[in-house]
């Protein structure tokens, strides 16, 4: 277990957790966390939105840069082929 587990505070619901992926999901273009916490319909701890955005990203569900959060996940079988057909240079 590393230091930051030990200091979590509180754990996230599944159910703040589906509504974040939905936003992200519905999101037109990139959105910073401040935009996210204000589309919520219920107030969130900063440090819990940052463990779900954590888990999103390491499950390659989600980018998040400097500039904001983008979901980038694709389930489509075509793209999954194609992309196992492609060559990496």
């Amino acid at each position: 277990m590393d230091s930051y587990n030990k200091s979590i505070i509180h754990y996230p619901t599944l159910k703040t957790m589906l509504m974040i992926e939905r936003i992200l999901k519905e999101a037109d273009t990139i959105i910073d966390r401040e935009e996210l916490k204000r589309r919520l319909p219920v107030k969130i701890m900063h440090q819990t939105l940052n463990l779900i955005l954590r888990y999103l990203e390491n499950r390659g569900l989600i980018v998040d840069g400097h500039k904001g959060i983008l979901w980038i996940y694709n389930p489509s079988p075509k793209l999954k082929r194609e992309m196992e057909k492609g060559r990496e240079i």
